[in-house]
């Protein structure tokens, strides 16, 4: 028996648990069907160890996520939040997200964590995110990469246990 709810008719003629998930048809509700702007889905890692570099080359930190986008014209959204980054020798440490070998962060330094100036061993915490086209529907993998911003000096992440966690949002085009 099918029920037609109308403005005469109203919500009152449906009753508690008459609908269920039998009542709709399979992938009624699709990604194509969604307006632009829409989250299409989520995916996250997080990095709990403490890593260290003294490079003022660029380098994979050991956190990245891959997410396969539904459609061509998907924009992904990468959110990074980083546990606490600290720098022994007043500097600074840079980080970036990258997709694949593509640095896809801001100008050439991406996110730089500053200290205080004449302090030691101090920590920060940080974020910092992209919205990026990869214009596919593979697999794509994002990844975090670093430096310290002069070469020689000692920079950590996730010290005095620190989380650092990486976010993407396929977000309909």
């Amino acid at each position: 028996m099918t029920t037609t709810i109308t403005g005469a008719g109203g919500v009152s003629q449906v009753q508690d648990g008459s609908i269920g998930t039998a009542d709709f048809a399979a992938n009624a509700i699709t990604a194509a069907k969604l307006p632009s702007g829409s989250v299409l889905q989520i995916v996250s890692n997080t990095l709990t160890t403490v890593g260290t570099t003294t490079s003022s080359t660029m380098a994979a930190l050991g956190l990245s996520q891959a997410i396969t986008p539904i459609s061509t014209s998907s924009k992904v959204y990468a959110l990074v939040t980083g546990g606490c980054a600290r720098n022994q020798h007043d500097v600074g440490t840079i980080f970036g997200i990258y997709r694949g070998s593509t640095d896809l962060s801001t100008g050439t330094t991406g996110m730089v964590v500053t200290y205080q100036s004449g302090a030691t061993n101090i920590g920060a915490s940080w974020s910092m995110q992209e919205l990026d086209s990869p214009s596919t529907t593979s697999a794509t993998t994002y990844s975090v990469y670093w430096r310290t911003r002069d070469n020689g000096n000692t920079s950590q992440n996730n010290w005095l246990g620190g989380e650092t966690t990486i976010t993407l949002m396929e977000i309909a085009g």
